[in-house]
């Protein structure tokens, strides 16, 4: 009778445990349909519109004429050609600016008298918008690559200097009281206890600055380039090709959620032990 009464209680278990696996499926299924339903509905008016003659073609084509766009500049290749190239700019620009951006901003946060001497500057610097530095840029540097990953790195720098910055200078102060207590070196406090306090600021920051890092690259390969996705919407916009400029735009929109995303999948991963209110699912 006994054994009877547990397997019966196990059963249920398993049956509540498998319902709220099924639960948490379809919300998180509900959920990704939500986030495509305004895409969708948009594009749909946009090609009933562009279809009933509503929106000047030149101007504002149909989205179906830009798909066979897309299409046509990925089976050519050069898409893909344009859009190595930019990512690769992106990527050297990022990791260059974010790293020093990182290194500088866990220097001052760690240091008041930095701060006193670094930080006003960098705040002035960081307020200068990139189509200001983009001459000076070409006339230091040329033409070249080096311009182009030098923007684009000085776009990447603040966000990750500045969220380092104010991660650092937010962590509790007992936890500097604990080191002392646990005899902690200097390179053990931070790197056991105030850079894991202070990493969701970081990858906040972290985030930003790919966004920044991806403006910085439409800036660089808007002013001087023969190559990448910003030159292809230059040249779409000099032959009045508008079919080829919204390909460009759609394509930076992609790489930018993609790499948004994938930062946001680390920081799931990275921050998974934190206790906080991610909001209601049900709403």
């Amino acid at each position: 009778m006994l054994q009877a009464e547990t397997n019966k209680v196990i059963h249920q278990r398993d049956i509540r445990k498998q319902q709220a696996i099924k639960n948490k499926r379809f919300i998180k299924i509900t959920n990704i349909l939500l986030g495509m339903l305004l895409p969708v509905v948009l594009l749909l008016i946009w090609e009933v519109l562009g279809r009933i003659g509503a929106l000047n073609p030149v101007l504002v084509p149909a989205p179906s004429a830009i798909l066979q766009e897309f299409a046509s500049l990925t089976y050519s290749g050069e898409l893909i050609k344009h859009l190595s190239i930019s990512a690769w700019r992106a990527l050297l620009g990022f990791i260059l600016g974010g790293t020093l951006g990182l290194a500088a901003g866990i220097w001052v946060g760690f240091s008041y008298k930095t701060e006193r001497l670094l930080d006003p500057s960098l705040q002035m610097l960081r307020t200068l918008p990139h189509l200001a530095i983009a001459p000076l840029f070409i006339l230091w540097f040329g033409f070249g690559e080096t311009s182009k990953i030098l923007l684009i790195a000085k776009g990447a720098f603040f966000p990750l200097y500045v969220n380092t910055f104010l991660g650092i200078r937010s962590v509790d102060s007992k936890f500097f009281d604990v080191a002392r207590v646990l005899e902690y070196s200097r390179w053990q406090t931070i790197t056991k206890l105030i850079l894991p306090a202070a990493l969701p600021n970081i990858l906040l920051g972290t985030r930003l600055s790919i966004g920044v890092a991806w403006l910085g690259l439409v800036v660089a390969e808007l002013m001087a380039s023969s190559s990448g996705i910003g030159y292809l919407l230059n040249d779409g916009r000099s032959f009045g090709i508008t079919t080829l400029v919204f390909v460009g735009i759609i394509t930076f929109a992609i790489l930018g959620k993609l790499s948004d995303s994938f930062v946001k999948f680390v920081e799931r991963k990275t921050l998974s032990w934190q206790d906080v209110y991610k909001g209601d699912e049900r709403i």
